[in-house]
């Protein structure tokens, strides 16, 4: 940008003292002056702190530093608005309410690319508008250099006292501030040291900013004010606007990959009246006029699977769920699923649909099926592994649980002398803890194999205990035909061939109530000598009911189906190296702000 000494509001520069020179009001040296770079050097006791009160300053308190950023942030704020004021007693609007683009950034930036440095095109026949964000300003004598920002990009803005319309120049000296959104009009050239700008020939403030934007060459590093203040974020980064432009190209890839397969869809009640289709927490509430409470929902699966009795035979539904549960890199309370179930087909059928997805979205956002997520390289290439979780267990710990014998108790002891040196204390609790075979050796594979599955895995036959919604395997009694998708240590999706037995299905709902009830009166049965209750488990202490009315709908008759949910959240995550799941929601659930 010309060369020139780009000037940012920081904290350490916005002191009331020098506000009124670093702003301009009601002087003519308001526009930072451009400097080369040793005429930089020789004026830098103009805009920072002495050097030893910098040193003293970094020696301060976090609580003092905050007050005095604040302060700052107040004084600056007050000057804006009085900014505000002097552009209407001019008689300027400074929230305006429409500007006629003729181009984004972007798009002059690929039309003059060509363009010849110091070459300038005639101000008739190449006329343009343009509108964005002041990101970037520095200016001497009677010449400026704004750098704009819109959601294409950025480009330069050149602007001559001499060429701006009435006393327009001055108003940029005393009264535009980075953050300000402005529009502006005017002929192209291209500087002489390569810079493609619009000379502008008129201006409009769009928006005043009245507060001032992270600095510059630290931006905004906090990541707890990350996540609170996304918008501002976004505009002191903007590659994280370009992960959520990824994610919706994500969303739109998925509805195009499973349309292509004849897949409607639909929409199912996120005000439900049980809370079903998975075991997890819910979010309650109550409606006033019907008297009841309400459950946001934990899953779309049983409204989608009525669907199929009414005679769909391929539906799905992008939606929001809700699980009141705990919050970390991986988990948020609300989050986003796609959720399909396809009539006639398998759990196989789901394994291709899912290969499908991910690769497709791959190719679409990254243009390659080799990524690297957080220095690991992940291969997308079709076919993926596909393994049980049986022979992963034995491979991994060197255990067969389909040698085990039916006694629980033996069964955990030959497992914890297998894997025992090492195991921490939680981990050896909840293998003591497990009520069957089943959920034992669940939880040998979540706490031994699961952080080892980096590349793309679909982990097959999981146990009927931990499956209430599958149909039993064809073949391996005590197990079904469910898959997990696994990458990087992580589950991507989940996957059924649907259990359509009514009688079965009730029988397994009604042992996962009995089973939960029988923890929840566990919790509250732990007294004191006072009787007051202690030690109570708040993860049991919701109720669970059966959804008779899904139950009911079973007995009409579904056909034999597959189904699969799969967390958008977290394919985000995988193909755009974000590590946390708090990077791809924009605007996370967070604690209480102190």
């Amino acid at each position: 940008m010309e060369g020139l000494k780009v000037w940012r509001l920081s904290s350490s520069i916005a002191r009331p003292s020098n506000l009124r020179q670093l702003f301009g009001l009601g002087t003519s040296s308001g526009l930072v002056r451009c400097l080369d770079n040793g005429a930089a050097a020789a004026n830098a006791t103009n805009t920072r702190l002495p050097s030893r009160n910098r040193r003293a300053s970094t020696s301060t308190s976090t609580s003092t530093s905050t007050s005095t950023n604040t302060s700052d942030r107040e004084a600056v704020r007050a000057i804006r608005l009085k900014k505000v004021e002097q552009l209407r007693s001019k008689g300027t609007e400074p929230y305006g309410y429409k500007w006629d683009r003729s181009h984004s950034a972007k798009e002059l930036q690929e039309i003059y690319k060509d363009l010849n440095n110091g070459e300038e095109l005639d101000s008739e026949s190449h006329h343009v508008s343009i509108a964005g964000r002041i990101v970037a300003r520095r200016a001497f004598g009677k010449l400026a250099f704004l750098t704009l920002r819109d959601d294409s990009g950025t480009i330069q803005l050149y602007c001559e006292k001499e060429r701006l319309l009435n006393d327009q120049f001055e108003q940029l000296k005393t009264l535009v501030d980075i953050g300000d959104i402005l529009g502006a009009s005017g002929s192209i050239k291209r500087t002489e040291k390569g810079e493609l700008s619009v000379k502008v020939v008129s201006f409009s403030i769009l928006t005043k900013s009245l507060l001032p934007l992270p600095d510059k060459f630290h931006g905004l590093t906090d990541i707890d004010k990350r996540y609170r203040q996304r918008y501002v974020d976004m505009i002191a980064n903007p590659e994280v606007a370009d992960i959520f432009r990824k994610r919706a190209k994500i969303m739109r890839e998925i509805r195009k990959t499973v349309e292509s397969r004849g897949f409607v869809e639909v929409e199912t009640p996120v005000l439900q009246g049980a809370a079903g289709g998975a075991e997890a927490q819910p979010f309650v509430t109550y409606h006033n006029s019907l008297g009841r409470d309400l459950y946001l929902r934990i899953a779309t699966e049983l409204h989608l699977k009525r669907m199929l009795v009414g005679g769909f035979e391929k539906v799905y539904e992008i939606g929001r769920i809700f699980r009141n549960e705990g919050i970390s890199t991986r988990h948020n309370p609300e989050f986003t699923t796609i959720e399909m179930y396809e009539a006639y087909s398998d759990y196989q059928s789901m394994m291709d649909m899912a290969e499908e997805i991910v690769t497709q979205c791959a190719l679409e956002v990254n243009g390659k099926l080799t990524i690297d997520y957080q220095g690991t390289e992940i291969q997308l290439q079709r076919p993926w592994r596909r393994e049980t979780m049986h022979n992963l267990v034995k491979e991994v710990t060197g255990v067969d649980f389909t040698e085990l014998e039916d006694d629980l108790k033996v069964a955990k002891d030959v497992v914890l002398k297998a894997v025992g040196l090492g195991l921490d204390s939680k981990d050896k609790s909840s293998i003591e803890a497990c009520p069957s075979l089943g959920h034992l050796l669940n939880e040998v594979f979540e706490i031994f194999v699961e952080p080892k599955l980096l590349q793309p895995t679909f982990v097959l036959d999981y146990p009927i205990e931990i499956s209430p919604l599958a149909k039993p395997h064809r073949r391996h009694a005590g197990l079904t035909e469910r898959f997990e998708l696994f990458i990087c240590g992580r589950e991507l999706a989940n996957a059924f061939s649907e259990l359509t037995d009514p009688l079965d299905q009730r029988a397994r709902l009604e042992e996962q109530v009995r089973q939960h009830n029988k923890k929840r009166a566990e919790a509250v049965s732990v007294t004191d000598g006072t009787g007051e209750q202690k030690n109570i488990d708040e993860d049991s202490m919701y109720e669970v009911t059966l959804d008779d009315d899904f139950l009911t709908a079973l007995e009409y008759g579904m056909p034999p189906a597959s189904g699969m949910g799969l967390g958008i959240d977290r394919l985000v995550m995988l193909l755009t190296d974000s590590a946390s799941i708090r990077d791809v929601i924009a605007f996370p659930v967070l604690k209480i702000s102190q």
